[in-house]
């Protein structure tokens, strides 16, 4: 078995509002110093495949299929293999 920690965000060259807000209001409670600010979605998946290099090809169609827009949008993951 394997765990997934998935880390989807924004590209760079996407505007990602929620963050700029963020920004915008760090800035307004005295919190000067944040240069930038990121927001993403966080997922953890356990599965069970053959090998590692299965489990990383099967977590990738699960991110360009369903949880990340590849369009505007970028992921990676760390792979741990896990006790069954």
């Amino acid at each position: 078995m394997y765990k997934a920690k998935i880390y989807v965000n924004y590209k760079p060259s996407v505007l990602d509002p929620k963050a700029e807000v963020i920004k915008k209001t760090l800035g307004r409670l005295g919190q000067t110093n944040v240069q930038d600010v990121l927001v993403g979605k966080y997922f953890e998946l356990t599965l069970q495949a053959n090998s590692e290099a299965a489990a990383r090809e099967q977590i990738d169609a699960i991110c360009d299929q369903m949880l990340a827009n590849v369009n505007m949008e970028s992921y990676r993951f760390d792979l741990t293999a896990v006790g069954a």
